[in-house]
C-alpha cells in the first residue's frame, strides 16, 4: 500500500557518476522524493550488481577485472552453509564495507521528507549479468535461479526495513534493464518465465512494490508484473502509443505511481530541451491516455513522479556545465555536470505540470 502522493514529485535514478560523496549525497536530499546514490567511480563495493552480491552462494569479486565471478561447484558447496543462515536478516544486510553512501544516507535527516527511496539490482538483471565458468548466465541454471529470487527478495526486504526506520514512506524499487532481454529470442529465459517468477518474488516483497528499468521498455508487460510504482525512461519512447494507453490507464486506476524518466541525461539532448519544452512532451503522452480511456488528466498527474530519463556514467556528447561558486565542490567530469544540469530541470518541470494539472 502507498501511503503518500505523488503529484508530480521528484526523484531520480539511483546510479550516479559522481566521485565525490557528500556532493552525490547533497544532489539526491534536494529532491521530493531522496535516495541514497550508487557511485561505482568511488568504488567497485558501490557497484550494483556488487552490491547485491554479498553472501551469494558460489560468487566472488574479481577485481582486477572488475567484476564478479561464479562458479558452479563452489555454489553447491556453500549451498548448506547458505540454507543455514538464509533465516537470518542481517546475511542480507547491506553492510558498510558494501556500501560506504547507504551509511551515510541513512544518518542523514530523513524523516520530513514526503518519502524516501532506496534501489536493489533485480533478479532478473542480476542473473543475466553474472556468468559461470562456461560464461553461460547464471539465470539459466535452475537450482541459483531459484535461490537468487529468493536471495534478492530478503535484500530487498532488509533494505525496506532499515530505510522504514527513518521515514514511514519508505519505498525501494527493484533496478531491472535485464528485463529488456527476456524478448529475445536468443535468450533460454523468455518473457513468459519471467512473468511467472516476477510474480512470485513481488508477492513476498515488503512495502511498497516498486520496478525501474531505463533500457527499452514494453510498458504493458511491465505494469502487468504486479509492482505498484513502476519507473521507466519517458523520453525515449517519444510518443505514446494509443495501444499502452490502457494498460497504464488500469495501473493508475489500481492506485499505480509511474515515475516518468523524462529528462533526458545524453548531453547532446539535454542541449535542446529546457523544462516548459519537457512539460509539453509528457503532457502529450498524458493526453494520449486520458483521450483513449477517459482517464482524467487530474488523476495522471496525482499519481506522477518526474524524474530524469536514466544514469549517466558515460556520454556521446559534450555539454556545457554552470560555472560553480567559489568555494563549492567542482565538476569533476562531463557526466556529473550532466546529471546536475538533468537535476535542476526537476523542480521546474514539476511546477509547471503542479500547475497546470492542479495537483
Amino acid at each position: 500500500m502507498i501511503a503518500f502522493e505523488a503529484r508530480c514529485s521528484t526523484t531520480a535514478m539511483g546510479i550516479m557518476p559522481h566521485r565525490n560523496v557528500e556532493q552525490a549525497l547533497e544532489l539526491a536530499l534536494s529532491l521530493d522524493i531522496p535516495f541514497w546514490p550508487q557511485l561505482p567511480k568511488v568504488s567497485l563495493y558501490e557497484d550494483m550488481y556488487v552490491q547485491a552480491s554479498q553472501n551469494f552462494p558460489g560468487i566472488a569479486i574479481d577485481f582486477d577485472k572488475g567484476r564478479l565471478s561464479f562458479d558452479t561447484a563452489r555454489f553447491e558447496q556453500e549451498l548448506d552453509g547458505y540454507f543455514v543462515k538464509m533465516d537470518d536478516p542481517e546475511a542480507f544486510a547491506l553492510t558498510a564495507e558494501y556500501s560506504a553512501v547507504f551509511h551515510k544516507f541513512l544518518s542523514k535527516e530523513l524523516q520530513d521528507y514526503k518519502a524516501i527511496r532506496g534501489q536493489n539490482i533485480g533478479p532478473v538483471s542480476f542473473g543475466f549479468k553474472v556468468l559461470d565458468e562456461n560464461l553461460k548466465p547464471v539465470i539459466y541454471n535452475d537450482e541459483a535461479r531459484t535461490i537468487l529470487f529468493d536471495f534478492i527478495q530478503k535484500k530487498a526486504n532488509i533494505q525496506y526495513r532499515e530505510l522504514k526506520e527513518r521515514n514511514p514512506n519508505a519505498f525501494v524499487w527493484l533496478d531491472e534493464p535485464g528485463l529488456g532481454y527476456v524478448f529475445s529470442g536468443l535468450s533460454g529465459y523468455n518473457e513468459q518465465m519471467a512473468k511467472e517468477d516476477y510474480h512470485n518474488f513481488v508477492a513476498g516483497l515488503e512495502g511498497p512494490k516498486g520496478l525501474h528499468l531505463c533500457a527499452e521498455v514494453n510498458l504493458p508487460y511491465l505494469l502487468e508484473l504486479g509492482v505498484e510504482i513502476l519507473s521507466f525512461d519517458a523520453y525515449q519512447i517519444g510518443f505514446m502509443p494509443k495501444e499502452y494507453a490502457g494498460s497504464v490507464a488500469e495501473f493508475i486506476k489500481k492506485g499505480g505511481i509511474i515515475s516518468w524518466g523524462i529528462v533526458p541525461t545524453d548531453s547532446t539532448v539535454l542541449a535542446t530541451q529546457t523544462p516548459k519544452t519537457l512539460a509539453v512532451i509528457l503532457s502529450d503522452y498524458w493526453e494520449v491516455i486520458s483521450e483513449s480511456t477517459g482517464l482524467s488528466l487530474h488523476q495522471i498527474a496525482m499519481q506522477a513522479l518526474v524524474a530524469p530519463a536514466r544514469c549517466c556514467l558515460k556520454d556521446i556528447g559534450q555539454i556545457n556545465t554552470p560555472d560553480k561558486k567559489a568555494g563549492e565542490c567542482q565538476v569533476s567530469s562531463v557526466e556529473e555536470g550532466i546529471v546536475e544540469k538533468a537535476f535542476v530541470f526537476l523542480p521546474e518541470l514539476s511546477q509547471i505540470l503542479r500547475d497546470k494539472y492542479g495537483v
